[in-house]
Order: structure tokens, then sequence, then C-alpha cells
């Protein structure tokens, strides 16, 4: 039987049908270093073969949510939140307003709140935020978060998360990651939109988190928030949240303030992969641009010390194709 001739370049070129790209997992992420460090580290820790794999147990990442996840300006959303509450509290109480910060939240003078400080932002917090329960609360927020629009955007609260970032979330997911968010907002809070917003269940939110008691009214067992912080899950305490909640330390963690240091230093040290990852807000047209001076998401230390420790800064302008899911 003769021997088949072997098929020239040009035939066997023709016969070899070209495997389909594979779809980008970061499409609104323009292809910059930043990108790239992404994908390579996630590709490193997740083959078995690389010298940087990590078992899928140990994949953790955790995630800031105020200016990393969704905008963080004016100010937090969960203030401006209580501010409402509060008002609408004030229009039926007067009486309720015994210092100059409530004062202010009932004028809806934000400046004024932010000049008395944290204390003053928590005592508008604690006065619209008590007495009812967790749950009662959670829809309210929730309602308010989908109903109620951005001053300056006039988009839902809801609609203000960061496209590349929902991609990062679910990209990290697709290779095995768990992912948290750990936020010096409220935890209550948070919960009433993670798991819509951004896939994460409530029991993968850290937050901080408020006097909560548990009492039987009528036959019907419930938890009634009573105002006061137990726990400020923020700057230092982010680690802390991040030992009680999730009892493993992440391999990644992203960013956007110095309140978010301590969790990047403390995921980033040791020995193994990680990545730290902080958003600087540099886009003023799409978004708002802030970094080293501001009432919030102030960022000095990130900047300077970051790139030294090998974390990613992420430079919204240049690094984000799109920002918001509905542009």
């Amino acid at each position: 039987m003769p021997i088949p001739h072997a098929p020239c370049a040009a035939a066997l070129a023709a016969l070899i049908v070209a495997a389909p790209a594979l779809a980008d997992p970061l499409p609104s992420w323009n292809d910059t270093g930043a990108k790239e460090a992404i994908i390579t580290f996630v590709e490193n820790v997740t083959d078995p073969a690389s010298d940087a794999y990590v078992p899928e147990q140990d994949r953790i990442a955790a995630f800031d949510n105020d200016g990393t996840l969704w905008t963080e300006q004016p100010v937090y959303f969960q203030a401006l939140y209580a501010l409402d509450v509060l008002q609408e509290k004030a229009k039926a109480d007067p009486g309720i307003l015994t210092t100059p910060a409530l004062e202010a939240g009932a004028k809806g003078d934000v400046g004024g709140i932010l000049a008395t400080g944290m204390e003053g932002l928590l005592e508008v917090i604690n006065v619209s935020h008590a007495g009812l329960t967790v749950d009662e609360f959670q829809a309210d927020a929730l309602d308010w978060l989908t109903n109620y629009t951005h001053p300056t955007t006039k988009k839902p609260y809801v609609e203000m998360v960061y496209q590349p970032m929902l991609e990062l979330l679910s990209y990290l997911r697709d290779e095995g990651f768990t992912t948290y968010i750990v936020s010096g907002g409220g935890i209550d809070f948070i919960r009433a939109f993670s798991e819509d917003a951004y896939g994460i269940p409530p029991w993968q939110v850290v937050g901080t988190e408020g006097n909560t008691a548990y009492e039987v009214v009528d036959g019907l067992p419930m938890l009634t928030k009573n105002g006061g912080v137990t726990f400020i899950d923020d700057k230092e305490g982010k680690p802390v949240g991040i030992a009680r909640h999730i009892g493993r330390k992440p391999i990644f963690a992203a960013g956007n303030s110095d309140g978010d240091f301590a969790m990047l230093e403390y995921t980033t040290s040791g020995e193994g992969p990680s990545f730290g990852l902080l958003v600087h807000h540099t886009d003023a047209e799409r978004e708002f641009a802030y970094d080293r001076e501001g009432h919030i998401g102030t960022l000095n230390r990130g900047l300077d010390e970051g790139p030294g420790l090998g974390w990613t800064i992420v430079d919204m302008a240049q690094d984000w194709a799109k920002v918001f899911p509905t542009e």
C-alpha cells in the first residue's frame, strides 16, 4: 500500500480549526499594567504547576466598600441615608436634636456634621438607626438605595457601583476565590444590598458593628438596633475584623484610602503570594478626583509606600475603560 503524502503547509492550515479566544475576564479594564498584574497573579495562584499555587480554600479576597466597590463622594452613602432618616425623625420630634452634629444633620448640612468629626457622624447614625429591628432597618436601607438618587450623577445609589470591580469580583470567584467585604461602613447597612449588588452574601460581610439586642415581643423573637458602636472596622480594626469573621488571612486585598492601609499591609505580609490593590480616584470627568486632601477617602500613605510594598495602584482615569455599569 502506498504511503500517503504528508499534506502541504497550506492544506494543513486549512484543516486546523482555530480555537476560540478566551473571553477577556476584565473587559472594562484597559490593557495596562494594572490589568496585567491582576491576571498574572490569578493565573499563578490557580495553576497547580506553579510555585505560587494556592489551594482553593486559601484563596481569600477582601475588598473595602466605600470608594473601592462604589462611589463614596460627596460623603459615605450610609451617612446620606442617615441624614434623610434624621430629618424625618426631627420633623416629628425636634427634641432629638441635642448636639451640634444633629442640628446640622436636620438642616442637611453635611459640612457642619463633618466639622464635628467622626464622633458627630456617629451621633447622626446612632439617632437615625436606633429603634428599628435589623430586618426593618435593612429593608428601609435597601428601599432608599434603590429609590433615591445620587446628588451629582442622578443615578440611583445602587447603580453607583464600579463595573471594573464587579468584573474583578466575578473573575476571582470564577477562579476559586471567596470574596469578602471588609468595610468601615455599618455591617447591617452593607448586608442589605451586598448580595444583589456584588454577589457577596451577608455572611461574607465584615463591617462596623452597633449595639444589637435580642428580645421577644408579643411572642415574636427579634433583633433590635439600640444605637452605639461596639466595633469599628476601619484602619487597624480591619485586620481584627478579618480575624473575627473570616479566621484566615486573605491573599488578595483591595482598598482606596489610608483607612485600608493596615488591611493591605496585613494581607501582603509574610511568606507566600499575595496582592494589594489601591483604587486611585483620578477621574474628575467620569467620577471624582481626590487623594491626599479631603474629608473622606484620603490617600497619602498608600501612594507613598504602596509601590515600594509591591501594591498595584489603579489609576481610574487610565486603567478603567468605563466606570459605572450604566455608562
